[in-house]
């Protein structure tokens, strides 16, 4: 065997692992969640009689708390039926010596092996963040978020490429990276563009691949996003408060040839030069160890005259990794970047309110003071 095909059986035997970590976290979704609530039934009853007593109807919500996490079990397995054939000529599937699938798990007494929860706990807390995700792109819930964020987006598109200079929108190529569980793109092509989405992650693409190609109907499903928030809670009610999803029928309010999604890395995926017409990205550029990578790859796939649409903050999620080498440059200096790398810089605002995902009825409330700018690549 060669050292290159050695690599390669490595890589593949870490994304069937990966693959295997993603669809365990769904699977033990519910597991996990409990866990908090048993927590808390657990402290409840080491105390004494009197605030026992004092907090009768905590513990009935408690118990409501664990409906609600039969509800969201239910999407969340639903997500994750048939993902094995998500993508094509990959088999995600690994055996044990004894021929049963190797989860790492004791189903004995079905706990989470010890050296395992740590990890499966963070890895349950993205599915909960999932949660709240199908809240901000497919539900009325998520209405307001969807304003903030995507209306200057998809507003700045249809304005760079009005009908009557491009004719038929379907020519124009639109690109979304770290496009979530899709609804940026969705919009996009529900214009009328060509639009692609891209995403990295098997949570979001498990839960997209759910909603754009299994949920035909709207408003068919109900989720509770905000039931593991157990802090900054004004009632309970708010805890349990449902949405209902999709708000749209994804499948069939918009022409199928429009729109797709890729899996994998942007970096990796998208290395053909000039072949998009815009590059619209929301929240995005920050989820890059180094930035300037993103900006020279947006620079090089769009075509010349081809614009790059950005708004998000500029939070960058591998700063504190200390196994990514992660460079966090503020505002003004990637400006400088961007006009150095050839951009023109069209347009450009700062201080634009956005939220991600929030709890609108938290007594926290997470706001950005996120920045929006347009650029042309010269001709």
């Amino acid at each position: 065997m060669t050292s290159a095909s050695a690599t390669e059986e490595i890589d593949e035997a870490k994304e069937r692992a990966h693959f295997r970590a993603v669809v365990n976290a769904f699977k033990y979704y519910k597991l996990c969640s409990l866990d908090r609530i048993h927590k808390s039934e657990k402290i409840i009853s080491m105390l004494p009689s009197n605030h026992q007593r004092r907090l009768e109807k905590y513990k009935t919500y408690l118990s409501k708390f664990k409906k609600c996490l039969d509800v969201n079990n239910s999407i969340v397995h639903m997500i994750i039926t048939d993902v094995d054939t998500m993508f094509e000529n990959v088999d995600h599937t690994a055996k044990s010596t004894n021929g049963t699938e190797c989860f790492g798990f004791d189903y004995n007494n079905c706990e989470i092996v010890s050296e395992k929860q740590h990890k499966m706990h963070h890895d349950v807390e993205k599915v909960q963040s999932v949660l709240k995700n199908i809240v901000r792109d497919w539900s009325d819930m998520g209405a307001a978020e969807r304003e903030q964020c995507y209306k200057p987006i998809l507003d700045e598109i249809e304005e760079r490429f009005p009908p009557e200079e491009c004719g038929d929108r379907s020519h124009v190529k639109v690109l979304v990276p770290g496009a979530g569980l899709g609804r940026l793109a969705w919009e996009v092509a529900a214009r009328g563009f060509t639009c692609q989405g891209n995403e990295f992650s098997l949570f979001m693409l498990f839960a997209s691949n759910f909603i754009l190609n299994r949920c035909p109907q709207v408003n068919k499903y109900t989720v509770h996003p905000w039931v593991h928030q157990y802090v900054n809670n004004v009632t309970c009610e708010h805890q349990l408060l449902a949405a209902m999803f999709p708000d749209v029928n994804p499948s069939g309010d918009r022409p199928n040839h429009n729109f797709s999604m890729t899996a994998g890395d942007f970096l990796k995926v998208y290395m053909e030069g000039e072949e998009w017409n815009c590059v619209a990205t929301c929240f995005f550029i920050d989820c890059a160890p180094n930035v300037i990578e993103f900006i020279e790859r947006i620079y090089s796939i769009l075509e010349p005259g081809g614009y790059w649409v950005n708004l998000g903050p500029l939070l960058y999620h591998y700063s504190d990794t200390p196994t990514e080498n992660s460079i966090e440059p503020p505002y003004d200096i990637l400006l400088e970047i961007i006009r150095d790398i050839g951009f023109d810089i069209l347009k450009e605002q700062t201080g634009v309110k956005t939220k991600y995902a929030q709890n609108p009825n938290s007594m926290m409330q997470h706001e950005y003071d996120s920045v929006f700018f347009v650029c042309r690549k010269p001709y």
